[in-house]
């Protein structure tokens, strides 16, 4: 018997477990799923709601109970419907992980910083590593997201809002700055919203610390055949060569902090 050899790249179908409504905005699905020691905070998947797929982070990485869990925040019509429409007992189609995490092994004391639904990226560090320190940040307290989680869990957390209604009042850059100049991080880490984390991305060559941040591109495939997601003349894939870029590979990025693409590959700033 051949083995068709694009099986591994065919949705799996599960069935969700648990949902959680992390705010009136963001809901948060748990599934079935083999975790094996290749699945690491920061890889991304493919989530099928039967009619459309699209890219999404990892946020709950649970090794113990072999589930998987990732967190949406309406925003469109595919993420309003799942926020919507999919709860307990449906079924959606799963492939992946792709693209590569956050490395941190040789560092001792890691800053990181999420921004919004980057912190979705952020959270399964977590059940990996307990000498991080992060900077959870929202608009406004209504919007922060994993507050109980985060409470159970055994790291530092700074809690930052834009109008100061939980934690430190003002943005997470400021914040990071402030626990720099107190710190001794080894290197800072980050997702969110592209300009907090090019602005990271200075205060890591003003400090001289190592940085990695994950990116976020429009992308198609999550294989890197359609080529949606490149940067640059270069075409680094934002999927298979990211989504988590280091410093090295940052400082040759010239999209990086300036502008984007649309689904047409036309240039959005």
């Amino acid at each position: 018997m051949i083995n068709n050899i694009y099986d591994d790249e065919v949705p799996q179908v599960v069935t969700i477990k648990e949902t959680i409504i992390e705010t009136p905005t963001v809901k948060t699905i748990i599934f079935p799923w083999k975790i094996t020691d290749d699945i690491h905070p920061g890889q991304f998947i493919m989530v099928w709601d039967l009619n459309t797929e699209k890219p999404m982070t990892i946020s709950i990485i649970d090794k113990e109970n072999n589930l998987m869990g990732i967190t949406v925040r309406k925003a469109g019509p595919f993420t309003t419907n799942i926020y919507d429409n999919i709860n307990k007992g449906d079924k959606i189609g799963i492939r992946g992980p792709y693209g590569h995490g956050y490395d941190l092994k040789k560092y001792k004391k890691i800053l990181a910083v999420g921004g919004g639904s980057g912190i979705a990226s952020l959270a399964p560090l977590t059940s990996f590593y307990d000498n991080i320190e992060l900077i959870s940040a929202a608009s406004t307290k209504d919007e922060l997201v994993f507050v109980d989680r985060f409470k159970n869990s055994d790291i530092d957390v700074y809690e930052c809002t834009d109008d100061g209604t939980c934690g430190f009042k003002g943005f997470s850059t400021e914040l990071a700055e402030d626990l720099i100049n107190k710190g001794d991080y080894d290197i800072i880490i980050g997702c969110g919203p592209e300009i907090m984390s090019y602005k990271l991305y200075e205060l890591s060559l003003k400090y001289n610390i190592d940085c990695q941040f994950a990116l976020d591109r429009f992308m198609k495939c999550g294989l890197g055949i359609c080529g949606q997601c490149c940067m640059d003349d270069t075409g680094v894939r934002v999927c298979v060569e990211g989504p988590v870029f280091d410093k090295e590979q940052l400082s040759q990025l010239s999209e990086f902090g300036k502008y984007r693409r649309d689904a047409s590959g036309s240039i959005v700033k």
